[in-house]
């Protein structure tokens, strides 16, 4: 019985791991927003615990001189896998998406 249980609350604490992780979101609107119609997507990544960045996303050139579009940059349940492994090393990623 003791072993299920901690089974359990194994089970209950990766689910709100993961399901907690969509509350790192910020979203920038520009002008009156992106209607949806194509949708670019990059990964950010950071050494030292979130510090430095690697690579340098360019969400206006992802825009491609669009006047209305949405930024979103968020740690979604594919980083939080993600920085499970890479964190070892203090490598951390989060997804940046434009919404033209």
């Amino acid at each position: 019985m003791r072993k299920l249980f901690s089974m359990s609350m194994i089970a209950l604490l990766l689910f709100v791991m993961v399901a907690a992780s969509g509350c790192a979101t910020h979203i920038h609107v520009v002008g009156d927003g992106g209607e949806g119609q194509e949708i670019l997507e990059e990964r950010q990544w950071y050494i030292l615990w979130g510090l430095v960045p690697i690579n340098d996303v360019d969400t206006a050139e992802m825009a491609e001189g669009a006047s209305d579009y949405t930024i979103e940059t968020e740690q979604s349940a594919l980083d939080v896998i993600i920085n499970i492994f890479t964190s070892i090393v203090t490598v951390y990623s989060r997804t940046v998406t434009v919404t033209k």
